[in-house]
């Protein structure tokens, strides 16, 4: 029996033929490895261009976009000065000030809707309420000042006076009963029908008296008091 072997030349040659396609393809496919690639476009060149910014609206300022600027408020003008206190807006007390039986308070309250002032301190005289002269009344030595006393609207302007300083036994004035106020000594803003009279208890003694300047509260009053006639 004979054995066919021309099949297998044939697959044979069939194979090599193959072979040889598949060779002759390669350097083409080396070749375009190795070539130059592409060029890689930029962002810059795919990047859509922005939108330009919109026009302010019209009418709007140009500064619209800025932060405001704070102004801080104008100032007003200085207050203009107080005027000399009128006698229909006051109140006058005199009171014995406590734990100093010589003193007395004069106490002159504003009841006015605006501040006002006072001389520096009150005008203060001491005598007989049925004498017809009163010329001779005792005024008492007084601290130095001569500033006008400023009294705000609603509130209150002290003196005090010592009418005994040297607590005097013998030797005191005779028939001293009232106590004389005049809260605005300066004769021109104040006139001495303004004056307010004050009764003093049977038996006090006057002797030398002194007072203090105005002042807005007792113990500043008290202080200012330590000072007249220094």
């Amino acid at each position: 029996m004979s054995v066919r072997r021309r099949p297998l030349l044939a697959t044979a040659v069939l194979v090599a033929g193959a072979g040889l396609v598949l060779t002759a393809c390669g350097p083409d496919n080396a070749d375009q490895a190795a070539g130059p690639t592409a060029p890689t476009k930029t962002a810059a060149a795919t990047t859509a261009p922005s939108a330009p910014a919109a026009p302010p609206a019209t009418g709007a300022p140009a500064t619209a976009s800025r932060p405001a600027t704070h102004t801080p408020p104008a100032t007003g003008a200085a207050p203009a000065a107080a005027h000399p206190c009128d006698i229909q807006n006051l109140t006058i007390r005199v009171t014995a000030r406590q734990g100093a039986p010589t003193q007395r308070v004069i106490e002159v309250h504003n009841t006015g809707a605006n501040a006002c002032t006072l001389s520096s301190s009150p005008g203060v005289d001491l005598g007989n309420s049925t004498a017809r002269d009163q010329s001779k009344n005792l005024r008492p030595v007084l601290a130095s000042g001569t500033a006008r006393f400023p009294v705000p609207a609603g509130q209150n302007a002290y003196a005090v006076i010592d009418l005994n300083p040297g607590g005097a036994t013998t030797g005191t004035a005779p028939d001293i009963n009232e106590f004389n106020v005049l809260v605005d000594q300066d004769g021109t803003n104040m006139p001495l029908a303004n004056t307010r009279n004050f009764p003093l208890d049977s038996g006090t003694r006057v002797l030398n008296p002194t007072m203090g300047l105005y002042r807005p509260t007792v113990p500043e009053a008290v202080t200012s008091l330590a000072a007249a006639g220094k």
